[in-house]
């Protein structure tokens, strides 16, 4: 994780599969939301590979069936793209630029991904015509569990991987990525749970849109 070759060829193969993704959306999956265009979008260019399988499992419309674990697909990569975004900056002004200490980097970091996350479901339910106090209430109960779990994951994991690193480092930006994609993972069970529970609806039915 150290060495700025392997970190240039992930900077490839996530150039290939964003490629991949923007090209089906446009062709095949015209349908979606644009909120999902752009989940998918930061989806994949957080997780590479792995991203574009999450996409293609879960988010086309050529889906056979649209289970509990395809909605928990969805939730989680919602919940990752304006979360993944927010983490980003947080860590690197606090960590890269302001270089606190660990728990101010990890305060810091946690309440941008928070806030980034927050919103992407407050002003989507807001443009639905939903009021903004009901839609902050409503993204607080559904939201909090998700982003909560997702960034305790992956600030501890940044840490304890390149909590030394400076932001000119390969190691900053290598664990930066490594602990996006293992929130994540850990966010994925919880939200196929929130889903089955009702406190989720797993986003938007793919194959609805198309139709």
């Amino acid at each position: 994780m150290t060495d700025p070759r392997l970190l240039a060829a992930w900077a490839v193969v996530v150039a290939a599969s964003l490629a991949v993704v923007v090209y089906d959306i446009r062709a095949n999956n015209v349908g979606i939301a644009p909120l999902m265009k752009f989940v998918w979008t930061l989806t994949v260019l957080y997780s590479g590979p792995l991203g574009l399988a999450v996409y293609y499992y879960s988010g086309r419309p050529s889906i056979p069936e649209d289970t509990v674990w395809r909605r928990g697909f969805r939730s989680v990569a919602h919940c990752y793209s304006g979360c993944g975004a927010g983490e980003v900056v947080g860590v690197v002004v606090a960590a890269g630029l302001l270089d606190l200490p660990t728990l101010s980097v990890a305060a810091v970091t946690f309440a941008c991904a928070y806030l980034a996350g927050f919103a992407l479901t407050v002003g989507p339910l807001v443009q639905e015509g939903e009021d903004l106090r009901t839609a902050v209430a409503d993204a607080f109960y559904s939201e909090t569990p998700s982003i909560t779990v997702m960034e305790v994951t992956a600030i501890g994991t940044d840490i304890v991987v390149a909590g030394e690193a400076a932001i000119t480092e390969p190691l900053f930006w290598s664990g930066l990525v490594f602990s996006l994609t293992v929130g994540l993972l850990v966010a994925y069970p919880l939200n196929v749970a929130l889903v089955h529970v009702g406190v989720k609806g797993g986003m938007q039915d793919p194959r609805e849109a198309a139709a």
